[in-house]
């Protein structure tokens, strides 16, 4: 696992550096099908800035979020999931934050869901989210557009951990309700089946997650999905995100062997 630290050349440099990257890019073919965001530091972001109110940062890394998507759909990279609040953070974040926080993800979920390339998707749990962003969640994920870009997963309310417990319950219900054993269930449990049951069933397992503001843990991230997926880590806060460093994670990830035990 690494960690990159940013570097911020002058603007004519950057655009160069960033066209190079992208040319680089069309040039492989080990590019991931999934990527998973952790987006991470928004509040320390605004606290850099002087800022007394956490929702600025997060705003910004709404921004910013917005911007990721569009790179991936230019590289062509088919499913892309946001962690944006986790049930820790349900449980750890003052109510005030908690309000404000969910009134942006509920505007960004609609800014993201305008883009007729992109298909939302809500995976986690509804339990503890302002009725009014579960809503808005609802509502924005019924749309079906033609397609063409990324489909598009917000964790929101989401937990690891849950997310297993859940699709196990699922299983033995639907098991109990066919009037199998528990013998026959121990017999058809495999890790498929369980896989089927995620929020994200049916999906792709992500082959690269990248977190930034340089922390280097999962935080109770896609725990079941992520057991092979490659990881990168990026010094900047979530606002400060660039175009660069997202290419630079594709660059390493292609520069790498993906061997799953072998």
């Amino acid at each position: 696992m690494k960690r990159r630290r940013g570097f911020r050349p002058p603007a004519w440099l950057y655009k160069l550096y960033a066209r190079n990257l992208w040319r680089a890019l069309r040039r492989t073919h080990a590019r991931p099908q999934h990527v998973a965001m952790i987006i991470d530091g928004n509040r320390r972001w605004a606290k850099q800035l002087g800022l007394q109110d956490a929702a600025a940062g997060h705003r910004a890394g709404a921004a910013k979020m917005v911007e990721f998507i569009s790179w991936c759909d230019r590289a062509g990279i088919g499913t892309v999931t946001l962690y944006l609040l986790s049930q820790d953070n349900l449980r750890g974040r003052s109510s005030e934050e908690l309000k404000n926080l969910m009134g942006i993800i509920g505007q960004l979920a609609r800014d993201l869901a305008s883009n007729e390339r992109w298909q939302v998707q809500h995976v986690g749990s509804s339990e503890g989210l302002d009725p009014e962003l579960a809503a808005t969640l609802e509502e924005t994920c019924r749309h079906r557009h033609p397609g063409g870009g990324p489909h598009v997963n917000l964790a929101i309310g989401y937990g690891g951990r849950k997310e297993i417990v859940d699709a196990m319950r699922k299983i033995v219900q639907s098991h109990a309700e066919s009037g199998g054993s528990l013998e026959e269930l121990g017999e058809i449990l495999t890790p498929e089946l369980i896989g089927e049951h995620l929020y994200t069933g049916g999906q792709p397992d992500p082959d690269l997650v990248i977190r930034t503001s340089g922390e280097q843990r999962l935080s109770d991230f896609m725990l079941w999905q992520s057991a092979h997926s490659e990881f990168y880590f990026v010094e900047a806060l979530g606002p400060d995100l660039r175009e660069v460093d997202f290419l630079r994670a594709l660059r390493d990830y292609a520069s790498r062997s993906r061997r799953y035990g072998q």
